[in-house]
Order: structure tokens, then C-alpha cells, then sequence
């Protein structure tokens, strides 16, 4: 599935950390690439692009998602990141292997170019670039303060966990095809 990158909304000039800082108040490094302070103002689930597309298709009001090469980030509410592995453990997702993390408290993600600024190819891309305010949209628990139209940080999970395991499966299902494709004798009648 081909993603698209939505046009720009607001021009940009000048410096992407001080955008970061004045703009969304959020902390960013100074530097090539600049980076975004997890865990302050959001933290990032990180999943396969494939994944993360299913998901957006599946669940709506996500919140801001950037593109980062084969991986997509969705912020998630501050907190998110230490609750995964107890939700995953709840959800019934323990012990199956996911590629599916997160990055909070003291972590970093490089940061997309502001909106309208354009960026290399490869760098990391806004999907759905964030706006001032929006950490009060992010997905949370709904017990620790999910609000607005932002989705239950449970059932963002389950939805990421279940595309995540869906597509290793057909990783997993295309590598056997073509491992057998290869070994197996041609059969002509």
C-alpha cells in the first residue's frame, strides 16, 4: 500500500528545533537531525509502515504519525510507553513476537520537517503533522485521562498488535513460497 504525504499547511522558514520549540512548545536538540524529547509531551509506538497504515485505516483520530523510512511512529499520550507491556500482557499479546515498541521517558525520535518545509527523501515525514494543543488529543487509557475524539490507547494497541502480527505472518508466509519455489522441482504433465 502506497502511502501518501498530505501537502503542507502552513509555510516554513528557518529553523526546525526553534519551529519545534515556539510552535508546539515541545523539546527538541539543536543539530542535523534534530530530535524530539519523548516522554515530556508524548511518547512514540513504533511499528512496521505496513502495520501502521492498516491501523490508520482502522482507527480514526489517531493523533500525529510521522513516517520514519519502514517504520511508522504514532504519538501517544506521556505514560503510554512504560504502560505498553502490561496492556500487551492484558490484551492477550504476552509472548507473541511483535514488532512493536515504544520510546518514552527520556528518549528521542528524530523529528519530521516542520510542515511546508521540505525535507530528503529518506528523513522521517509528518502523515499527520501535529498543531498546537494537540497533546490533550493523544490516545491515552481512558481511566488516565483519554479525552476529546483521541481513541482509547487500548484499543490503538490491540489494533497495532494485531497488524503487527499480521504482517510477520505474511513476511513469514512469502520467505517460506519462495524458499520452496526455489527447492521444489517443476512438475509438467
Amino acid at each position: 500500500m502506497a502511502l501518501t504525504v498530505p501537502s503542507p499547511r502552513v509555510p516554513f522558514e528557518g529553523d526546525a528545533a526553534q519551529w519545534y520549540r515556539s510552535e508546539l512548545g515541545w523539546a527538541a536538540t539543536e543539530g542535523s537531525p534534530v530530535e524530539l524529547t519523548t516522554g515530556v509531551h508524548f511518547d512514540v509506538l513504533d511499528v512496521p509502515a505496513e502495520a501502521g497504515a492498516a491501523v490508520l485505516s482502522r482507527v480514526a483520530g489517531t493523533g500525529p504519525v510521522a513516517l520514519a523510512g519502514p517504520r511508522m511512529q504514532l504519538l501517544v499520550a506521556v505514560g503510554s510507553a512504560e504502560e505498553l507491556p502490561g496492556l500487551l500482557d492484558w490484551l492477550e499479546w504476552g509472548g507473541v513476537e511483535l514488532d512493536l515498541t515504544a520510546t518514552g521517558a527520556g528518549g528521542r525520535v528524530t523529528a519530521p520537517p516542520p510542515p511546508g518545509c521540505a525535507g530528503a527523501l529518506e528523513a522521517t515525514v509528518w502523515l499527520r503533522p501535529p498543531v498546537p494543543g494537540c497533546e490533550a488529543e493523544l490516545p491515552a487509557l481512558t481511566g488516565l485521562g483519554g479525552s476529546g475524539d483521541a481513541p482509547d490507547l487500548a484499543r490503538l494497541v490491540d489494533t497495532a498488535a494485531t497488524e503487527c502480527h499480521r504482517v510477520r505472518l505474511l513476511h513469514t508466509a512469502r520467505r517460506s513460497n519462495a524458499r520452496r519455489t526455489k527447492t521444489q522441482p517443476l512438475a509438467f504433465s
